[in-house]
């Protein structure tokens, strides 16, 4: 809300399954349906600056974790931020950082996920978010040329 107050567009992409229900609240600024779940996440990517995550479920953490792993890929370079209301995020922030310190997780993809207690705080990182560009995966090629290659896959059964 504090966002959209503050004369910022706000984009809510819902699918239309959650749309049609009860499930979701009221939608601040626009709203865009969408068929499924993933065409979602592909919207979202395709018409943001920067990804804002809320205290919320699986759902919420999916996407979060899957839009950070696109991130860590460098698949896109912008900032995530989770609004850290009265501490909702600490103990996964915290299961990050142990991630980091046992190594399952390097240190630059730690710096991907922001985090703040307030709307004005988050905002300002966001805004001043620079990317980690990790050396080993700065050398992946994302181009559609590379996505097109399909994976060729032997399913003939061996007795």
């Amino acid at each position: 809300m504090a966002v959209f107050l503050g004369g910022r567009q706000v984009l809510g992409v819902v699918p239309k399954a959650l749309a049609n229900g009860d499930i979701i609240g009221k939608i601040i600024g626009e709203e865009l349906q969408v068929p499924t779940m993933s065409d979602r996440l592909n919207t979202m990517f395709n018409h943001v600056d920067a990804f804002i995550a809320l205290p919320g479920g699986l759902g919420t953490l999916e996407e979060i974790f899957h839009i950070s792993s696109w991130a860590q890929l460098h698949i896109h370079h912008k900032p995530i931020g989770l609004l850290n209301v009265n501490g909702f995020y600490d103990k996964l922030l915290s299961f990050l950082d142990q991630a980091v310190e046992q190594e399952f997780l390097t240190s630059s993809a730690r710096q991907i996920i922001i985090s703040a207690a307030t709307v004005e705080q988050l905002i300002d990182q966001l805004q001043s978010f620079i990317p980690v560009i990790d050396p080993c995966m700065s050398r992946l090629d994302w181009s559609a040329k590379e996505n097109r290659k399909k994976l060729r896959l032997d399913l003939s059964l061996h007795l």
